[in-house]
């Protein structure tokens, strides 16, 4: 009999320790390679570890909701044979694993070495991995499959994945279709209610919640930046009729059939031209230099229900619009799921918040660590505005941003807010 210790590995971000979500597999389960068997939080996302060895799951060792360092053994798993278990030295598992993951004869304890990495992860790298043992996504009530309302498969499908009943839908559509923009607004809805919904109060007079995982990664970066970089902020009214005006044409549009398109979009390219135009608030501090970035890991700031991440659109710069809408239409996605890996969040050189989207007009956003800029898009609501002398209804939003007064002084974060304005009041700006 082959016994295999497996360590907690580092997943490719400079781990010290990670929380034991859920495992999903218990002594006595066959595992195959690749198969995922337990679900860990790091102090950035959930992240699936899939097993680099076929054999039979001997013990666990560490409970679920333990803390617990990098190189800690946490499952044995056992095979027939001589020394070593059934997945080959070839596969990607064992080469990746190195010896961090050795197998033993009997009781003989494993010495894990530090440094290597899980299959599928890298320093940059993202996982590689199957689900396993989770159970199938619901369908949504959809009477008769959603038979009286007209929509193609691939709508069909995302109202599915969205937990959205089709015939609840008001379809606007050309011919009476549901439309993606239909199913996201239903969704988007939906959650608003449920956000809404006043639960009774609790038995329970108080409740501790333990800092660790997302919420202490959160505390500790706010900390650190709230207090190590002197903040100032400003602010600026924006006629954005003509973004919303864009944002219409865009939807009727072959190109963009099937992508979301949002002002939000509009705003992140609105970004990426202020940024070429004044690029010191797309830099970095340390105490020995400034580094300016020449490229744009456009970060957006995403509320999930373990907590605030900001995953980044990696060369945001070098996208069109059609390939920045559907990336961001990705992220939000894959966050939304819980499904962002450690290196989408890696590496970002300047964020937007999107306070918008929950009625917000505007705010103080506090710089996310290792940036000196980010912007926060507040809600498009209409307003009376003056135009020309005369008081007409018009769209109007707030942009507010903050920025590191080591790096950015007043005239040059004044000027970028001017152009991220002026690219909302005229989309046509981004033609040149």
């Amino acid at each position: 009999m082959s016994t295999a210790k497996f360590t907690l590995p580092d997943v490719g971000e400079g781990l010290t320790e990670a929380e034991i979500v859920s495992w999903k597999v218990a002594p006595g389960d066959e595992v195959e390679i690749n198969q995922v068997i337990v679900e860990i939080e790091t102090a950035k996302s959930l992240v699936e570890l899939p097993s680099p060895y076929a054999g039979v799951v001997g013990e666990l060792l560490v409970a679920e909701g333990d803390t617990v360092e990098v190189g800690t053994a946490i499952i044995t798993v056992n095979a027939e044979g001589p020394s070593r278990l059934t997945a080959p030295l070839s596969t990607p598992a064992q080469a990746a694993l190195g010896p961090e993951a050795q197998v033993v004869q009997g009781d003989e304890e494993p010495v894990p070495e530090s440094g290597s990495v899980l299959v599928g992860y890298g320093t940059g790298g993202h996982a590689a991995t199957r689900r396993s043992g989770r159970r199938p996504r619901q369908a949504p009530p959809v009477p008769g499959n959603g038979a009286s309302v007209l929509a193609k498969p691939p709508i069909r499908k995302l109202a599915k994945e969205l937990g959205v009943d089709l015939s609840t839908v008001t379809a606007t559509g050309e011919r009476g279709e549901a439309t993606r923009d239909d199913i996201l607004r239903s969704a988007q809805q939906a959650s608003v209610f449920r956000n809404i919904q006043t639960p009774e109060w609790p038995d329970l007079r108080e409740e501790r919640i333990p800092v660790k995982g997302v919420r202490k990664a959160i505390a500790n970066a706010m900390t650190t930046s709230a207090f190590s970089a002197p903040h100032v902020s400003v602010f600026v009214d924006i006629d954005a009729s003509r973004t919303m005006e864009f944002i219409k044409r865009l939807k009727a549009s072959p190109d963009f059939a099937g992508v979301k398109v949002s002002p939000l979009l509009i705003m992140a390219k609105a970004m990426i031209w202020a940024v070429r135009r004044n690029p010191t608030v797309n830099s970095t501090w340390t105490d020995q230099e400034i580094i300016v970035r020449h490229y744009v890991n456009l970060g957006i700031a995403a509320a999930t229900p373990r907590g605030l991440i900001v995953p980044n659109v990696k060369e945001a710069q070098a996208m069109s619009l059609l390939e920045l809408a559907s990336a961001l239409e990705q992220l939000t996605l894959t966050a939304r799921d819980g499904k962002t890996q450690p290196a989408d969040m890696a590496d970002g050189t300047i964020t937007i918040t999107n306070i918008g989207s929950f009625g917000v007009d505007t705010g103080t956003p506090i710089l996310n660590p290792g940036e000196v800029a980010i912007v926060a898009l507040g809600a498009i609501k209409q307003r009376p505005w003056v135009v020309d002398g005369e008081v007409l209804p018009r769209f109007v939003t707030t942009v507010g941003a903050s920025f590191d007064h080591r790096v950015v002084d007043g005239d040059v974060a004044s000027r970028f807010v001017a152009d991220v304005a002026s690219v909302l009041e005229e989309p046509a700006l981004l033609l040149d």
